[in-house]
C-alpha cells in the first residue's frame, strides 16, 4: 500500500489520531539536536572514494592526511557525517557523493582516535519497512573500534535511542510514531583507527595451523575466565590483556588444549529489560559492531587501543601454540524487532538489512531475538564476509563458530545448503582455509540441520551431547546411538567427503549446566535471572546423584566426582573434535543456573580457588593426562572413519565392539538393554600417511564404559585381539594422580566397578 496518503495527511494537517486509511499519522519533521544549518561543519569534505567501506585513515590527494568515510545506505535520501570531540560536541556535514548506493567523502585532517557516526535521511513509513530518522545517530557497521554503549550510565535504554516514540499511548502502534529527540549523547560512536598494526604487534605472528583431527577446543569467556584469576593483576582481569597474561596462558598449556573458542567479542549492547533489572548481557550474543572488538574487554582504552590489545592477545596465544576461534553472531543484531532501539542498520536501511514479513512493519525472526539479517542481499553478504576476512587477515584469528548458522543458510525462507552465504564461503580464498564451525540449527521451521552442512564445515553435535548424558544417567534404552557417537558419528557425517572431525563433540557448552551442575541438579535454578525461572531449557538430561544441589553427604560427593571423571574420559576418548568449557576440568559451578546469559558476576566467572581443593585439582590432572594421551596416540584422533572390516591376515578390525562376555556384539546385542559397552580401537595400519609418507602405526586400546549401579563381570577379549591388557585409566579410583598400571591377561575375567570407565592398552606379550 502506498504511503502517499500518510504524507499528505501530515502536510495537510489531518488531526492527530488516525488518517483516512486507518493508520496513525506520521508526525511532521522536527529539528533534531542542534539544527543542521547551525551545527558547525566538519570542515572541507572532498569526494573521496566508495571503497573500502567504513572509515579509513590514509594519505589522500596531494599528500594530505585524512580519513575516507563510506557508508552503504541504498534507499536513503541523504547521509550526514558527524564528528565528536572529547566533550561530545558535534560537527556535521553532508556526504554529497554517492556511488551505487554508497555515500562517501574524504575529510582532511581527521586522524585515528576521532569519534564519529552518521545520520541518515529518508522516508518514515514503518508500514512499508522504511524507518529512516535523522534524529538518530547511527553506528558505522564497518567501524573498527567503538566507544561507549547505550544505557551504560542510565540503568535502562534511554527513550532517545529508539526511532519511534516508545511511550506512545497506543502501544500497538507505538513503533509507527517517529521520535525526533536527538540520540547522539546516548549511543556508541565509531572510532577511526590505523588500518595496519605496528610491526612489533603483528607481522611476525605465526599461526599454529593445528589440523582438525589434532584439535581440542576450549570454550571460554574473556571476562569470565580472567576476572577472578589470582595470578593476573587486578587491572588486567576481565580483559584481552588478562587472557594474554602468563598466568592464563600457563593454565591453557598445562591443560593441553589447542584452541580457545571465545564467546562473542564483537561489540555488543545490553538489552533494556536486563538493565532495568540491574543485570547485563554477559554472553554477548547481541552484536552491534561486526568489525570492532568489544570495548569493555580492553584494559588499554576505548579510543582505538582495543584493536592493538586484541591483536597482541592473539599473537601471545599463537606463540603458545593455541589457535583463536571466535563465536560470531551474524544472524541478528541488538536492534531487536519493531519495538527495539535504532542504533545502526535499522536507521541506515531497514528494508535492505533485515528480513521483513509480508507486513513489512514486522520482522522475520528465525533467531528468537527479534530480527534476522537478510543474508541473501548482496550488501549484507558483503558486510558479513568483509567482517570475517578482516578478523582473519588483520586481527589474526584462526576460525569461527557461527551462532544459529542455519539462519545464515536460509535463502528466501527455507534452509538451503546451496545458499549464497555457504557458496561464497566455499569459494573465498581466505575463509575456506580457516576453521568453520556451525551451530547447525535456528528457531525457525526446518531449522534443525545437524549433519547437513557441506564439506569444509564442522558442526556442534548435540546428538553426541544427548547420547552421552543419557548413557551416564542410565536413560538410554540401548547403545546403538552411543556407538555412533563414540566412533565419530558416521551416520551423520560420512558423506560428501566429510571426516570424523566434522563432529565437534561436547557434553556441556556455555548455555546449559556446567559439567559439575550436570551431576548435581536435575532442575534448573534460574531465579537470579529475574524471569520467574521460566527461561532456560527444562530438558537437561541430568542426574543429581541423589540430592539436589550442593550436598554434605560424602557418598553423594564421591559419586559426583566419579561421574565427572566418566564424562570427561568419555569425551576425550571419542572420535571427533572434543570441546571443553572453561572450568569444567576443575568443577566450576553456576549453582544450577542453566541460562546464565545475564550473570556478569561470580555465578559465571571461573572460580580459581577450586584448584586449591585436592579433589578438583585431581580432576584437572586427569583431564590434562587424557588430553596428552589423545595427542600422543593418533588412533584416538582419527582423521578418517572406521571401516569395521576384518583384516584378512588376522581377522582384526580397526573398530570392534564387545559385550561383557568378551564376544563381539551381534545385531541383537545392539538392540538389547545394557549399561555396558566396550570399544576396541586398533592402531595397526592406520589409514593415511605421516608428513614423510610413512605408514602410521600406533598402540591399540580397549575402552570399557559401564554406567550400571552395580559391579560388572567383564571378560577381556582373547587372541587375536590381545595377549594382555594394561590399565591406563580407571575412573573408579579416587586417586587419579598416576596411571593404575595393572596388567591383565587376555581372556581374564575382571570386575568393573559401578559407573566406571576403564581404558586399557593392548599388549602383545603376557
Amino acid at each position: 500500500m502506498s504511503s502517499a496518503p500518510e504524507q499528505e495527511a501530515v502536510q495537510t494537517g489531518v488531526p492527530a489520531g488516525r488518517t483516512g486509511n486507518g493508520r496513525p499519522p506520521v508526525p511532521a519533521p522536527a529539528p533534531y539536536g542542534p539544527e543542521r544549518g547551525r551545527t558547525p561543519p566538519v570542515g572541507p569534505v572532498w569526494p573521496g572514494t566508495s571503497m573500502p567501506l567504513g572509515a579509513r585513515f590514509r594519505v589522500g590527494p596531494d599528500g594530505v592526511a585524512g580519513t575516507n568515510f563510506a557508508l552503504w545506505a541504498g534507499g536513503a535520501e541523504g547521509v550526514d557525517l558527524c564528528l565528536f570531540d572529547d566533550q561530545g560536541r558535534e560537527r556535521r556535514s553532508p556526504l554529497t557523493e554517492t556511488t551505487h548506493g554508497i555515500w562517501h567523502g574524504f575529510v582532511p585532517g581527521v586522524r585515528p582516535g576521532q569519534r564519529y557516526g552518521f545520520r541518515v535521511h529518508g522516508r518514515w513509513d514503518p508500514w512499508t519497512g522504511a524507518r529512516w530518522n535523522p534524529a538518530k545517530l547511527l553506528l558505522d557497521p564497518y567501524a573498527r573500534a567503538v566507544d561507549g554503549a547505550p544505557g551504560n550510565d542510565y540503568g535502562r535504554l534511554p527513550p532517545e535511542v529508539y526511532g519511534h516514540v516508545r511511550d506512545w499511548p497506543e502501544q500497538h502502534v507505538a513503533d509507527t510514531v517517529r521520535d525526533d529527540r536527538d540520540s547522539a549523547p546516548y549511543v556508541p560512536k565509531g572510532v577511526v583507527v590505523h588500518d595496519d598494526a605496528p610491526d612489533d604487534e603483528w607481522v611476525d605472528d605465526r599461526r599454529p595451523k593445528t589440523p582438525w583431527s589434532d584439535s581440542v577446543i576450549y570454550e571460554l569467556h574473556v571476562r569470565g575466565f580472567t576476572r577472578r584469576h589470582p595470578g593476573i593483576p587486578e587491572e588486567l582481569r576481565g580483559t584481552y590483556a588478562g587472557l594474554a597474561h602468563p598466568a592464563a596462558i600457563e593454565h591453557l598449556t598445562r591443560l593441553g588444549v589447542t584452541a580457545v573458542e571465545l564467546l562473542p567479542v564483537h561489540q555488543f549492547a545490553h538489552e533494556d529489560h536486563l538493565l532495568r533489572r540491574g543485570l547485563r548481557n554477559y554472553w554477548g550474543y547481541n552484536s552491534i559492531g561486526y568489525f570492532a572488538p568489544h570495548a569493555a574487554y580492553a584494559a588499554s582504552g576505548t579510543a582505538g587501543q582495543q584493536v592493538g590489545e586484541f591483536r597482541r592477545m592473539v599473537r601471545t596465544l599463537h606463540d603458545a601454540g593455541i589457535e583463536v576461534i571466535l563465536d560470531v553472531v551474524y544472524n541478528h543484531t541488538a536492534e531487536a524487532g519493531e519495538l527495539g532501539p535504532t542504533l545502526s542498520l535499522k536507521g541506515i536501511d531497514n528494508r535492505g538489512y533485515y528480513r521483513l514479513q509480508d507486513d513489512a512493519r514486522r520482522y522475520a525472526d528465525y533467531t528468537g531475538c527479534g530480527n534476522t539479517l537478510h543474508v541473501v542481499q548482496p550488501h549484507v553478504l558483503r558486510l558479513i564476509t568483509d567482517s570475517l576476512r578482516y578478523w582473519v587477515t588483520e586481527m589474526g584469528v584462526d576460525g569461527f563458530r557461527f551462532d544459529l548458522a542455519a539462519a545464515l543458510a536460509r535463502s528466501m525462507h527455507d534452509v538451503d545448503m546451496l545458499s549464497p552465504f555457504l557458496a561464497v564461503i566455499a569459494q573465498d580464498p581466505v575463509l575456506r582455509r580457516v576453521k568453520l564451525i556451525a551451530e547447525p540449527w535456528d528457531v525457525g521451521s526446518g531449522g534443525y540441520q545437524v549433519g547437513a552442512f557441506p564439506p569444509l564445515w564442522t558442526e556442534w553435535n548435540d546428538r553426541y551431547r544427548d547420547a552421552v548424558r543419557d548413557f551416564w544417567r542410565g536413560a538410554l534404552p540401548d547403545v546403538r546411538d552411543l556407538g555412533y557417537r563414540l566412533s565419530g558419528s558416521s551416520d551423520l557425517y560420512a558423506w560428501g567427503g566429510r571426516r570424523p572431525y566434522a563432529s565437534v563433540n561436547f557434553i556441556t557448552a556455555h548455555d546449559g549446566f556446567t559439567l559439575r551442575d550436570l551431576v548435581s541438579y536435575e532442575r534448573k535454578h534460574n531465579e537470579a535471572n529475574g524471569e520467574g525461572n521460566r527461561d532456560g531449557t527444562s530438558d537437561n538430561r541430568s542426574w543429581n546423584c541423589g540430592a539436589e544441589g550442593e550436598s554434605a553427604d560424602a557418598s553423594v560427593r564421591a559419586l559426583r566426582r566419579r561421574q565427572l571423571r566418566n564424562l570427561l574420559t568419555t569425551l576425550l576418548l571419542s572420535t571427533g573434535v572434543p570441546m571443553l568449557v572453561a572450568g569444567d576440568e576443575f568443577g566450576r559451578t553456576q549453582g544450577g543456573n542453566n541460562n546464565a546469559y545475564c550473570q556478569d558476576n561470580e555465578v559465571s566467572w571461573v572460580d580459581w580457588e577450586l584448584l586449591d581443593d585436592p579433589g578438583w585439582r585431581a580432576l584437572f590432572d586427569l583431564t590434562s593426562r587424557l588430553i596428552a594421551l589423545r595427542h600422543a596416540h593418533p588412533v584416538l584422533r582419527r582423521g578418517t572413519f572406521f571401516s569395521g572390516r576384518a583384516r584378512p591376515a588376522d581377522g582384526l578390525r580397526d573398530l570392534a565392539w564387545f559385550t561383557s562376555r568378551g564376544t563381539e556384539m551381534t545385531e541383537a546385542d545392539w538392540y538389547a538393554p545394557t549399561a555396558t559397552i566396550s570399544m576396541y580401537l586398533s592402531g595397526r595400519d592406520l589409514p593415511g600417511r605421516d608428513a614423510r609418507g610413512e605408514r602410521v602405526e600406533d598402540d591399540s586400546f580397549l575402552a570399557v564404559l559401564h554406567a550400571g549401579d552395580g559391579p560388572e563381570r567383564f571378560v577381556l577379549p582373547d587372541e587375536p585381539w590381545a595377549r594382555s591388557y594394561e590399565v591406563l585409566v580407571d575412573t573408579g579410583a579416587e586417586d587419579q594422580t598416576a596411571a593404575p598400571g595393572t596388567v591383565h591377561d587376555a581372556g581374564a575375567v575382571i570386575t568393573v566397578e559401578p559407573r566406571t570407565v576403564l581404558l586399557l592398552r593392548v599388549r602383545w606379550t603376557r
